[in-house]
């Protein structure tokens, strides 16, 4: 379906974070700041996966795709926010609300379906160790990031599909910094209370699968562990899970904490603080998280430097 404008509304107001002239400087350069550590963190992890040989294998693999899904992810609402602040100007277009709203619900699911195959990694890699090679084949591994990628893709057009039908009035103000589709909701002209369902069911379809993916891995996991005698063993278990169940918590902590507020909150403009936990916090940790507790990450990107250098 296409997304047709079925309102006379050109362009949206996001308000941000906040109206105070005083703190937009230090707003630009926080989130300037936060966006060149993610994207920089993560590039390095990608290009250090790629160049070593001994990190060719199904766990860094995922780990290279999820550190472009969380590029893609940041800079879908950073830059646009950062080039308001520093024009003056909080307007954005209708097409270009749709356009991020695309590429945000895209990368957003892309990094929860991302961070549900790797714990089937992890499970597989664990409790059916001596099969591993042969079930984690690379063919099987890029299926499994196909059929992720298009997932997503499906998740964004259907939320897409839903804000192209609203009709909006004159001047709408959006008390964040992104186009967010709830917020768009509450200030739609015409009756928006079944899309208002249809979100929610969606958010629990495709939020509550990959968690109960990731929870029946980890029992496994965890089974598995249980069942190891020596302490050494059940460390180095520990170890090889310890980055991924951070990184699992940090996600879907602050995504809870987000949805949490939007449904205590009264006012509007508080989902738009731990919104920022959500989208540019997260991606800008990650790799923090695996190259500091990952020596094999550590050891790669200290040869890669060490060639560039």
């Amino acid at each position: 379906m296409e997304p047709q404008n079925l309102t006379g509304v050109s362009e949206f107001l996001l308000l941000g974070l906040s109206e105070d002239p005083e703190l937009q400087p230090l707003l630009f350069g926080l989130f300037l700041s936060m966006y060149l550590i993610t994207v920089t963190g993560n590039l390095l992890i990608i290009l250090t996966v790629t160049s070593d040989p001994h990190l060719h294998t199904p766990m860094y693999f995922f780990l290279s795709n999820l550190s472009l899904a969380d590029i893609g992810f940041i800079s879908t609402t950073v830059p646009n926010m950062l080039v308001n602040i520093q024009a003056q100007s909080k307007s954005i277009t209708y097409e270009g609300c749709l356009i991020q709203i695309t590429f945000f619900y895209l990368f957003g699911c892309l990094d929860s379906l991302l961070l549900t195959v790797m714990a089937y990694d992890r499970f597989v890699a664990i409790c059916y160790p001596l099969h591993y090679t042969v079930i984690m084949n690379p063919r099987l591994c890029g299926l499994l990031v196909l059929v992720s990628f298009f997932l997503s893709l499906l998740n964004s057009q259907l939320y897409i599909s839903m804000v192209s039908q609203l009709t909006f009035c004159t001047d709408v103000e959006i008390p964040h910094f992104f186009c967010d589709p709830p917020q768009l909701f509450n200030l739609a002209c015409s009756d928006s209370s079944t899309y208002a369902i249809l979100v929610y069911c969606i958010g629990v379809i495709f939020g509550a699968v990959p968690v109960s993916g990731i929870l029946f891995s980890y029992t496994q996991i965890v089974s598995s562990i249980l069942r190891v005698s020596s302490s050494g063993g059940k460390y180095k278990v520990f170890s090889i899970c310890g980055s991924h169940l951070s990184v699992v918590c940090l996600f879907y902590g602050t995504g809870l904490g987000v949805y949490l507020s939007s449904a205590i909150s009264s006012s509007p403009r508080m989902g738009s603080v731990p919104s920022v936990m959500y989208t540019v916090v997260t991606p800008m940790l990650n790799p923090f998280i695996y190259s500091l507790r990952n020596r094999n990450i550590k050891r790669a990107l200290w040869r890669l430097l060490s060639r560039t250098a």
